[in-house]
Parts: C-alpha cells; structure tokens; sequence
C-alpha cells in the first residue's frame, strides 16, 4: 500500500520537473520517465547513488539552481521518514551537493 507521504513525495519529485522546464529552461525527459516507470522514491534512490551526478544534476548546476535537484529535495525535513532505514542515501545527497557547493540549509 502506498502512504500518502510516499504520494505527495511523487507530486514533489515531478514539482521540482516541472519546474527545472520552467524555471531553468531544463526538460529532464529521461528523468520524467524515471519517474512514470519506478515512482518518486526508487527514482530518487537510483539518482543519488549513481558514482556521478546525472546529466540532470549537472545541468541544474550549470544553471545555478541545484535547489532543483532530488538530492536537495531529499533533504527537506517532510521526507526523513521515507528514508529512515536508508540514511547513507541521504549522507550521499548531502555530499554531492557539497562537492559543488550547494547549501541545502
């Protein structure tokens, strides 16, 4: 059964596709279908522990707007529950951004 925080996750995760497409002038197609094929938080697992940021990381970043990312969005507060049993993917994202210097406060 899927909660309804695991919803509004997936509702967040296409925001923030969305949003890159109108914000940023980015159209993450493969990410979209990531998305419509696996759901918001396989999505967001497959991203984050890929060995290199994807082609949708470092085109956001290209456009200063890492706030767009799925490793900022796995950071916000309202979506630690969902990956309790997993905090190295949340370690992960923290790094990432790091690496390229990106608060997520």
């Amino acid at each position: 059964m899927i909660s309804e925080l695991e919803l509004r996750f997936d509702s967040a995760m296409m925001l923030i596709y969305t949003r890159a497409r109108s914000e940023a002038k980015y159209t993450a197609t493969r990410y979209l279908q990531m998305l419509n094929d696996n759901r918001g938080i396989a999505t967001a697992q497959s991203l984050i522990r890929a060995t290199t940021p994807s082609e949708g990381f470092t085109a956001l970043w290209e456009r200063k707007r890492l706030d767009l990312t799925v490793e900022a969005l796995v950071l916000q507060h309202e979506w630690a529950p969902l990956f309790e049993e997993e905090p190295d993917l949340l370690v992960l994202a923290r790094k990432r951004l790091a690496i390229y210097e990106y608060d997520p406060k």
